[in-house]
């Protein structure tokens, strides 16, 4: 099978250096030097994967990751100078899927790209329901929803892949090093605070909606589960 990326970099220089290097590995490759034209591309042609840099000449970066998120699950790589944590954790709250900061290996970029594919082919790939109900509690993949008690909760791409992950486990605790690989898709780090940080605010907004808070426990020295 071919896979298609789009990459989405305004440096015309690093633009054409990643489309040779890609289509060279074997890739189809659609390139922008802006935000504009990337809607059209991703509703007129099957685009597996997208390199996103996070500085572009019309838009924040971080603006049209949110974009694209609305309109498709396909998976996004961030690429940019600014490789600061906070641009690390706002990018997975957003969606992303993976992030290299500038100055890049070449290799390293190709091998995030393929294991971003397989595990997004993996997922594709796995038999999954589109909504689940627990209780006052319903959730649905496409579009994304949320409902506890007849009420909408609005959450983020991950906290939604992070709910419906212990959804789908419900009453099985899950381990810290689980959720980052499924829902973070990183490695467990124990200086990393990220996944703490999504359940607190996704239990924050349940609770908001009525739900009890030890609905969503913390399993010490285990993990989380929903139960």
């Amino acid at each position: 099978m071919e896979y298609s990326i789009l990459i989405i970099e305004d440096d015309q220089v690093l633009n054409d250096q990643l489309k040779q290097m890609l289509t060279k590995a074997g890739f189809s490759v659609w390139q922008s030097h802006d935000a504009y034209s990337v809607t059209t591309i991703l509703s007129s042609h099957t685009i597996h994967l997208v390199l996103l840099d996070l500085t572009l000449p019309d838009s924040c970066g971080h603006d049209l990751l949110q974009q694209i998120r609305q309109q498709s699950d396909v998976p996004v790589i961030l690429i940019t100078a600014r490789n600061a944590q906070s641009e690390r954790i706002l990018g997975l709250q957003n969606g992303a899927d993976d992030f290299l900061g500038k100055p890049f290996n070449f290799l390293e970029l190709q091998l995030r790209i393929e294991a971003v594919l397989r595990r997004s082919s993996q997922h594709t790939q796995s038999q999954e329901p589109n909504r689940l109900t627990l209780g006052p509690l319903r959730l649905q993949k496409q579009p994304y929803s949320v409902v506890y008690n007849q009420q909408e909760i609005t959450l983020t791409t991950v906290q939604f892949k992070l709910l419906w992950t212990l959804a789908r486990h419900y009453q099985q605790p899950l381990s810290k090093a689980e959720l980052y690989r499924r829902v973070l898709l990183k490695d467990f780090s124990r200086y990393d605070r990220s996944l703490d940080m999504h359940i607190s605010r996704v239990r924050r907004k349940l609770v908001a909606a009525g739900m009890p808070a030890d609905k969503l426990l913390t399993v010490h020295g285990t993990g989380y589960c929903l139960q």
